[in-house]
């Protein structure tokens, strides 16, 4: 089935959303049509920066653009909700930055306005879309290390203290759970499935209120664990591996891996490299235009319940802390 040519509309100016639009460059059948912003002047600027033909001063206008057919939304994750529903309501397909939401309550609500209005939803969690973790489910699938028993998976940086940026900000949804969390929890989700018999988790909860690193260990059937950390106070070294009964995986930086390695009998046996030119956001936004050539309103790699699962489960850890945000 011929795709179709997929036009492109950004919602937020911020980096994140650069980056998504440089790699619209490396994705098939897609055209960076339009961005929106709060104000003209941001979305003029950026659309000068990344050749992008429309450039709007509100996200409504944006929305109501007749020529979009898929909106990326690049927006701190306490306004997803929101934009999500705009997006919706105009009657176009949705590519949400994660987290999806602020919890699962906001996130139950847009899947079923998207299942009813039978609108395309996705969560933007690239890392799934990457070749090096394709194939790692592949060899974890085909039996290359056996049984799998125990995944670990770190991800953290050192932020500069800012106690009015994102990061620590509990008004813009700040910590670590959410932003760099959603990564090793992800993961476990995508080896072990989204329902662990027992979590047990801790944080440091900064100055500001926020959780600025935590450690988490996840229990599930027949003796499986998952020892997940995060932080953006300290650097870690952002390594995932996946260990069972004849052999393990190794990922370096596995959140935006470029290579996995397997071995058996404690001696390396295969390795799989990615040379991509892209930061690797080019697979996922693929996959939004073959979804949509197809008529699928989700993604079969990254689908809603499971989106939704893993909020939940992140909404369980923060109760756990005792960390609520005051606009919930």
């Amino acid at each position: 089935m011929e795709e179709k040519i997929i036009k492109w509309g950004i919602l937020g100016t911020g980096g994140i959303a650069s980056a998504f639009v440089r790699d619209l460059a490396f994705a098939k059948n897609t055209e960076k049509l339009a961005v929106g912003s709060r104000t003209k002047e941001s979305a003029a600027k950026f659309a000068e920066e990344h050749g992008v033909s429309r450039a709007y001063g509100s996200y409504e206008e944006l929305v109501q653009d007749p020529d979009v057919d898929a909106i990326y939304i690049a927006t701190p994750h306490p306004f997803h909700k929101d934009n999500v529903f705009s997006c919706l309501r105009a009657g176009k397909a949705v590519l949400c930055e994660k987290p999806f939401t602020i919890n699962s309550g906001e996130l139950e609500e847009i899947i079923q306005f998207a299942r009813d209005q039978k609108l395309f939803l996705m969560e933007a969690m690239w890392t799934r879309f990457l070749p090096p973790i394709v194939k790692v489910k592949e060899w974890i699938d085909s039996g290359e290390i056996g049984e799998v028993l125990l995944v670990k998976a770190d991800f953290g940086f050192r932020a500069s203290w800012d106690p009015q940026g994102r990061l620590f900000n509990p008004e813009l949804g700040g910590g670590a759970l959410l932003d760099v969390g959603i990564y090793p929890v992800t993961f476990a989700s995508m080896i072990f499935g989204t329902k662990p018999e027992k979590i047990v988790s801790t944080a440091h909860i900064g100055k500001t209120g926020v959780d600025e690193q935590f450690s988490i260990l996840m229990s599930y059937p027949s003796g499986k664990t998952a020892t997940l950390n995060g932080a953006f106070r300290i650097g870690l070294t952002n390594d995932a591996y996946i260990h069972g009964t004849e052999g393990y995986i190794r990922i370096p930086s596995f959140h935006s891996a470029k290579s996995a390695f397997l071995h058996k009998d404690g001696e390396e046996v295969e390795s799989f490299h990615d040379d991509r030119k892209s930061a690797g956001y080019a697979f996922e936004i693929e996959e939004v235009g073959r979804c949509l050539s197809q008529g699928l309103l989700e993604s079969p790699v990254v689908p809603l319940d499971e989106s939704l699962e893993i909020m939940k489960l992140m909404d369980e850890i923060r109760g756990q802390w005792g960390l609520k945000y005051l606009f919930e």
